[in-house]
């Protein structure tokens, strides 16, 4: 079974006024502890899509050894918006993959809570699985690999991503957990302070 990760980290970071991705994060940057948490998760492949900042992103990849498991690969559209990340990615992913995962580099994400919903996923075969906290759907979105031409398919006009989510809402798999976590979004620096204090290292949950 080939489990592929997207991580989405080519964005201006506007607001946040500093690369998302070169973020402090409990001692590196976001990016790589967002990739450790991926694979500590059973993730086989991680695609870090880079655009904004590109040589910066992916030279903070290479001071990690990640055994061959991230590629990175990079969208000159990043300005666009948001879908062509997104099919960038899909254009790396291997032939054969069986379930393909979608994350944003401003959503950490602890291993422990990426391991919880890609075992639900897997355990009931749905076409698509979320994370619930609330009543609300978070992050990571998992979709089964069969999913992958209508992923090629999302615009920004249609809502991307969330056209797929809403074809397959009544197979949906909302998988509840019982941390905020599973909605963070991070935009301003005030929310990654906030989100520092919230929540605990990830590398020791």
């Amino acid at each position: 079974m080939s489990i592929c990760a997207i991580l989405l980290a080519a964005g201006e970071s506007s607001r946040m006024g500093t690369p998302k991705p070169l973020l402090e994060w409990f001692g590196a940057p976001l990016v790589q502890r967002q990739i450790e948490a991926l694979l500590e998760a059973g993730v086989d492949e991680v695609i870090v899509v880079t655009g904004n900042r590109a040589e910066d992103v992916e030279a903070a990849l290479s001071t990690s050894d990640f055994g061959g498991h991230v590629h990175a690969v990079r969208n000159d559209l990043y300005l666009t918006g948001k879908t062509t990340s997104v099919k960038a990615g899909l254009t790396a992913l291997p032939a054969d993959v069986d379930t393909i995962l979608l994350l944003a580099i401003d959503q950490p994400r602890p291993s422990w809570l990426i391991q919880t919903v890609l075992d639900s996923h897997r355990s009931t075969g749905a076409p698509v699985s979320s994370p619930v906290y609330d009543g609300h759907g978070g992050h990571p979105l998992i979709f089964d690999g069969s999913l992958r031409g209508e992923l090629s398919r999302i615009t920004e006009e249609g809502q991307g991503v969330r056209e797929v989510v809403q074809a397959h809402a009544d197979s949906l798999n909302r998988v509840k957990v019982e941390t905020p976590i599973a909605r963070l979004d991070m935009n301003t620096q005030v929310e990654v302070e906030a989100a520092r204090r919230q929540f605990p290292d990830p590398r020791a949950s």
